[in-house]
């Protein structure tokens, strides 16, 4: 073992003139519109759920029907309790796209879940095609 220590600029913090500048970055969440963050986040669980079904390319060989279940599941709690307060506007192509997510679940599970027990319908009730 050697008695050497690592040079003063090894462990040395980054200066004032290093650190990014996060303002430059990003805006401050503070002006972020709630509906906007709330359509954001839906948007993000429609598409996850859509990849986990393999809906993102034809002949996608990605299925994990699992993880799409809980993805709409968690889209149709937001899309429900979120509804009233971001207007029909900007809430019907959501639910439009939860509707589309839960029959293509149907379509892709080899035994489809009764209708009112599929995923998210105990939020949206029963969905039929």
């Amino acid at each position: 073992m050697t008695d050497a220590t690592p040079s003063d600029s090894t462990f040395a913090s980054p200066g004032p003139s290093d650190a990014p500048d996060y303002d430059e970055m990003t805006r401050d969440i503070a002006d972020v519109p709630a509906v906007e963050v709330i359509t954001t986040v839906a948007v993000h669980l429609l598409s996850a759920a859509a990849v986990n079904l393999g809906l993102d390319k034809p002949d996608s060989e990605h299925k994990d029907l699992d993880e799409a279940r809980k993805l709409i599941t968690a889209l149709a709690g937001l899309v429900t309790a979120s509804a009233t307060e971001i207007s029909s506007f900007h809430a019907a192509p959501l639910r439009d796209g939860l509707k589309s997510l839960q029959l293509a679940f149907r379509e892709a599970s080899i035994v489809p879940d009764e209708p009112g027990q599929g995923p998210g319908e105990k939020f949206t009730g029963p969905v039929y095609a």
